[in-house]
């Protein structure tokens, strides 16, 4: 790596080859990408996934590997993660910036802010809250979360970095939080690379292949889509993949999959590794993610780069969807929205799904050709 670059030393949970905390590895995976060629780029992480009890497997923990041509990741073993190891990482490197990709993490958040401010905020610092500002999320866990967000403030940390926020509704829940003053940009996440257009799915009236591809958890709102399968007309299934984060939640989502009618059901696939997921989402029609609430939504971008159209909330930044027909971003309180939705495509034959199969390729398309993502990232790590 060029020694004229500046370095970016990132702190998050999880990475590759992680996958169970979804978005944000992929958030994290496309930023090194994008910026490695303009930076020297530092990850430093977990060596295990979510809940995962063993550290990946043929991964080298404790020490910088080369990740990719100008990315090295340090895997850290549950050991080390501590005040002294993570301060002694942050003065080797003493990196120009810190990115830090979560709010409420101890070890790679909490630490990394407090030791920044014991040297006197020696490194420039942007924090990405990764919507975890949403009231929907805020609604888990919630004395924690008032309790560190007070903690925060009372500390001033807010006044010391800068904050990403990757759509208008994050950029308004950081200063809501930490109020007007706070610096806040308005960066959206790096699209993954599109693929050419795959082509359009086999369809027939009166069958449709749903896809979900999230954690089952109440924030994904499954159970909200599997009600709204009880009031369709035709043969449906509906294949869910992600990890049963919340048991109860998912024992719940299981007992109402069974009271639905003959030719509707759903299948729980479980956790599937990231580069399965291309080849599972073509095998549906659509993409089903009701959620309620997210910043960028990695999974709605590779269903919609698939080719598939989407059903989603109008919690996400993908919005206008119908026009395009690319989708239908509707509102929770609109279930009957939800239903003719799935029921129009549902009725569809080969040549009008097909127009909607490309309208969703061509959505993504458009807007990753689009992005200025890399642009303002320089701007703000100048």
């Amino acid at each position: 790596m060029s020694k004229d670059k500046k370095s970016i030393l990132v702190f998050i949970d999880w990475f590759d080859p992680g996958f169970k905390a979804g978005g944000p590895i992929r958030s994290a995976v496309n930023f090194v990408r994008h910026l490695q060629h303009h930076y020297k780029v530092y990850v430093f992480t977990g060596d295990r996934d979510l809940n995962a009890q063993e550290p990946y497997a043929n991964v080298q923990t404790d020490q910088w590997v080369t990740y990719d041509e100008a990315v090295n990741v340090l895997y850290c073993s549950p050991g080390n993660l501590n005040w002294k190891y993570i301060r002694g990482v942050m003065e080797s490197i003493n990196p120009d910036h810190i990115y830090l990709n979560s709010l409420f993490s101890r070890y790679f958040t909490i630490y990394p802010l407090l030791i920044n401010r014991s040297r006197g905020w020696k490194n420039n610092t942007v924090l990405a809250p990764r919507g975890m500002l949403r009231q929907s999320a805020l609604q888990f866990k919630a004395t924690k979360k008032k309790f560190f967000l007070r903690a925060f403030r009372w500390l001033s940390v807010h006044r010391h970095i800068a904050f990403q926020a990757t759509d208008d509704t994050e950029f308004k829940d950081v200063q809501q939080a930490f109020g007007n003053s706070s610096k806040v940009v308005l960066i959206p996440n790096f699209p993954a690379y599109v693929q050419p257009y795959p082509g359009s799915s086999p369809k027939k009236k009166g069958t449709l292949n749903i896809v979900f591809v999230g954690r089952i958890h109440p924030i994904k709102n499954l159970h909200f889509l599997i009600e709204r399968m009880k009031y369709l007309n035709g043969e449906v299934s509906l294949s869910v993949i992600g990890s049963e984060e919340d048991k109860a939640y998912t024992e719940s989502c299981r007992q109402l999959s069974a009271t639905l009618p003959t030719g509707v059901r759903v299948n729980f696939m479980g956790e599937k590794p990231n580069h399965e997921l291309p080849g599972i989402i073509a095998q549906h029609h659509i993409f089903g993610l009701p959620t309620q609430g997210e910043n960028f939504g990695h999974a709605i971008f590779e269903g919609l780069s698939a080719g598939k159209p989407v059903l989603i909330s109008d919690q996400t930044p993908w919005r206008s969807l119908q026009t395009a027909r690319a989708g239908w971003d509707l509102p929770l309180g609109d279930p009957k929205g939800f239903e003719q939705a799935l029921q129009s495509v549902l009725d569809m034959e080969q040549e009008q799904y097909n127009q909607w199969s490309s309208g969703a390729w061509n959505f993504a398309y458009q807007f990753s050709a689009g992005s200025d993502a890399l642009q303002k990232y320089t701007r703000l790590f100048q």
